[in-house]
């Protein structure tokens, strides 16, 4: 048996580090939680947590692409939007989740997984 507490905490921390940086700093505490930790909905949750960066980084790149081009300006400003409330307000609902419900890991939607 796990402690659920302990769990919460790390679970909770993978999630919550996106917050911390866009860049690799918040990268670096899932990976470190995945490596460290034997619980397995905490590993479940620190490579969903990676995942989600991953995903942060490619939509951001593709706004970015668009931003760059004349054509691509305009969608640019129209996904910035969506982009803002997927980058700030899934971690918070994954946080939440993981509160409320610390045996389970939290899956983001909308993501491609790689981990």
């Amino acid at each position: 048996m796990y402690d659920s507490d302990k769990r919460k905490v790390l679970a909770g921390l993978c999630h919550g580090s996106i917050f911390f940086s866009s860049l690799v700093v918040s990268v670096c505490i899932p990976i470190a939680i995945l490596l460290v930790s034997d619980d397995p909905v905490v590993k479940e949750n620190a490579k969903e947590s990676l995942n989600f960066h991953f995903n942060v980084w490619l939509y951001e790149a593709f706004i970015g692409l668009l931003l760059f081009s004349v054509i691509g300006i305009p969608l640019a400003w129209l996904l910035l939007i969506p982009f803002f409330l997927f980058h700030w307000v899934l971690p918070i609902i994954a946080i939440l989740h993981i509160l409320g419900n610390p045996e389970q890991p939290y899956r983001y939607p909308f993501i491609f997984r790689i981990l």
